[in-house]
């Protein structure tokens, strides 16, 4: 069987990486162009060893069109006579004319229980929104975003302060076993898809940058979810306002949501900041310009009168 791999970052390289070793007739890979410094070319998403990297050493060609879906995308990916594409993390929606070229189709490697999470940022959006578990879903690709039959499907629970960063990497892994066994069993005929349920469809959309900015009036166990669902991007920030000062662009990366009230973005004490219900205790933070730091450090390092709050940019001191 010859396959074609699709995808980008590190999600997809346990895919990758588990394809060549089982010994798997990859014949190509197909990845999003290298993002260049200072130009919006390629992907945002994290890097790790980097899957052209593999790729080069394992002796596949590999091809980074900036679309898969135009005729040249289209004939890169003939020229190696697929029978089937595996996908992971690839960052472009599959037009049929990609998806009907093997005689196998597409499969996904998806990072949610679908149908929860369709879309781009299945497990942010699922950090964001306080689940508790998540998982990794096999499809059969078909028209339309993540919405075909499931092949095969793994639940892991999410830990209480895990990043979107952290999760990813525990569910790698976990997708790229999962993707090999559905692989024997389509090799054998034995894959019996299951429809997802249209009434159960939620949407994980990407984030743009600005997104990240934390709104103190927002809870405090929401906003603890948020710190955890923008790392590594968009990255959660704030802005620290000291009376009579310009505001200086902080992230807050880690935190823990407290009972009490306070009012929202007022620092007391020990770096506890009042929020819409309950208050949130920063426990590590990087100001601009600045390394990562425990709150101890910083507080060690900086005065912050009374007055002083984390607030959104649009705010302005008195």
């Amino acid at each position: 069987m010859k396959i074609v791999m699709m995808g980008t970052g590190t999600f997809a390289e346990p895919t990758f990486r588990k394809l060549l070793a089982a010994g798997e007739n990859v014949v190509g890979l197909v990845t999003q162009p290298t993002k260049e410094t200072g130009r919006k070319v390629g992907s945002t998403r994290q890097t790790g060893t980097g899957l052209s990297a593999m790729a080069a050493v394992a002796g596949v060609p590999t091809t980074q069109p900036e679309s898969i879906n135009t005729p040249e995308g289209l004939a890169a990916l003939a020229a190696w006579e697929p029978d089937l594409l595996v996908v992971a993390a690839y960052g472009q929606i599959l037009k049929p004319a990609v998806i009907d070229l093997p005689k196998l189709g597409a499969i996904n490697v998806h990072a949610s229980l679908l149908p929860k999470y369709r879309g781009a940022s299945p497990i942010a959006h699922a950090i964001k929104n306080g689940e508790t578990e998540t998982g990794v879903t096999i499809i059969r690709i078909r028209p339309g975003l993540d919405s075909g039959e499931m092949l095969a499907k793994v639940a892991v629970t999410i830990e209480p302060h895990e990043t979107t960063g952290e999760l990813e990497a525990r569910l790698g892994p976990l997708g790229a076993d999962l993707c090999l066994a559905v692989l024997q069993d389509l090799k054998r005929g034995e894959v019996l898809g299951f429809f997802q349920v249209e009434a159960l469809v939620t949407k994980a959309p990407k984030f743009a940058k600005e997104m990240g900015e934390i709104d103190w009036l927002k809870p405090a166990a929401a906003i603890q979810c948020h710190i955890r669902a923008m790392q590594p991007w968009p990255t959660p920030f704030t802005f620290l306002f000291r009376p009579q000062k310009d505001g200086v662009r902080v992230l807050i990366l880690k935190s823990e949501a407290m009972p009490g009230y306070g009012e929202s973005g007022l620092i007391s004490a020990g770096l506890i900041v009042g929020t819409g219900h309950g208050r949130l205790r920063v426990l590590e933070l990087q100001p601009a310009g600045k390394k990562r730091m425990p709150a101890e450090e910083f507080l060690n390092g900086n005065v912050l009168p009374p007055g002083s709050r984390f607030a959104r940019e649009s705010y302005r001191s008195s």
